[in-house]
């Protein structure tokens, strides 16, 4: 979460004060819980974060919008200094060292096959119990057909580089 500014505090970059309202609307999402999934661009569902009912749901179920709402801020953040080259290096600092995005999840976009990663859970062999990535990892040519893949950890559908 990022810190709350005061007088003392370092005044943020030029550039700041654009992003500002897009970081709200995150937080805002965060606390009211109307998202939808970045992994299923066709799905117009709600889900609910601090306000929903965990009633009939797994207990790794509950936490999914959570970790959606975060991979969106930390990709608008992506997208906006690698893709889009509208920030500077100096606020893309700044956003990384004041938590507005994850930068171990950015510095694994970077890397090639791992471009579309949902989360760094799904490729650590150490949570899964064979040693291996979790299934979201898998592309769909090598799975059986019509078989629908969700990830434990985060309710990732698929973000294998060569889907």
């Amino acid at each position: 979460m990022p810190k709350i500014r005061t007088q003392r505090t370092k005044r943020p970059p030029e550039g700041f004060d654009e992003l500002e309202p897009t970081f709200r609307e995150f937080d805002k999402k965060m606390r009211d819980g109307k998202t939808s999934s970045p992994w299923d661009r066709n799905c117009s569902c709600f889900d609910f974060v601090e306000n929903e009912s965990h009633e009939g749901k797994r207990k790794v179920e509950s936490v999914w919008p959570v970790f959606r709402i975060h991979h969106q801020r930390s990709r608008y953040v992506y997208d906006l200094y690698y893709k889009r080259k509208a920030i500077s290096k100096e606020l893309y600092d700044y956003l990384l060292k004041n938590s507005y995005a994850d930068a171990n999840l950015i510095a694994k976009w970077k890397k090639p096959g791992f471009e579309r990663v949902c989360c760094l859970r799904c490729i650590q062999p150490k949570d899964t119990n064979f040693g291996t990535t979790c299934v979201c990892r898998v592309p769909k040519a090598k799975l059986e057909q019509g078989k629908i893949v969700e990830c434990v950890h985060c309710g990732c559908r698929g973000c294998a580089s060569g889907d």
